[in-house]
């Protein structure tokens, strides 16, 4: 089984519709999207047509919470809510906070910072004292439920092991770049990271997911390049 991960879209619809057509060439089985999808400079609804069509399964962000709620509209290149069609309103409703998927490689945690904190953060380089006051992290490798955590926020691909607990991070696709997606590849045990922009150009990176018990093959905490 293959998924194609996306991290935070920010509306950026052409870069979305590459990196759906690179996840139609890896031949992905399901796309995932971690939210994060409104606020930016593209055609946001566009981008919510384009993740339909894939059927892509999703969850919010701190982004479109704060579109629902009306807050932070002032941020630049934000959203208004009675700017969206009514179609594009409910879709965004309707995006829960997390969803759990039941994978080959054991259950799946799609969220877009850690859990329900939607505005946690683990960063590639994080440790020591970052880690050991992350609640959040803690609180999700200390349930043992999920064996993957597929996450966003920081916009900074990354993939990290804590325990038995993989933790992905897809990266952005916003213009601070650069943009990336990644293929999750279960048969394989690895991720595969690609730059939606350079669509001749093989993955930028790929790593070998760990059995149970083993050590990442990267190294705790290495970021990908």
């Amino acid at each position: 089984m293959r998924f194609g991960l996306l991290g935070d879209v920010h509306a950026e619809d052409v870069l979305l519709e590459r990196a759906l057509r690179r996840f139609e060439e890896e031949r992905v089985d399901l796309v995932l999207h971690v939210g994060d999808v409104v606020d930016g400079r593209g055609d946001v609804e566009r981008c919510i047509e384009l993740l339909s069509a894939a059927s892509a399964i999703g969850v919010r962000g701190n982004h479109e919470r704060w579109l629902l709620e009306g807050r932070m509209r002032d941020l630049p290149d934000a959203h208004r809510l009675e700017a969206l069609s009514p179609r594009v309103r409910e879709e965004i409703a309707a995006w829960p906070a997390t969803r759990t998927l039941d994978t080959p490689l054991g259950p799946l945690l799609l969220c877009h910072g850690i859990g329900e904190d939607d505005m946690a953060r683990l960063r590639p380089h994080d440790e020591g004292y970052a880690v050991a006051t992350n609640d959040a992290l803690l609180a999700r490798v200390g349930a043992g439920t999920h064996a993957i955590l597929v996450g966003g926020h920081t916009h900074e691909r990354m993939v990290r092991r804590f325990e038995d607990l993989t933790i992905v991070n897809a990266g952005t696709l916003a213009r601070s770049g650069p943009p990336t997606a990644s293929v999750l590849d279960c048969a394989a045990r690895e991720v595969r990271v690609f730059d939606p922009s350079r669509p001749d150009v093989g993955p930028l990176a790929q790593v070998r997911l760990p059995e149970r018990g083993e050590s990442l093959a990267l190294g705790l905490g290495r970021m990908l390049r």
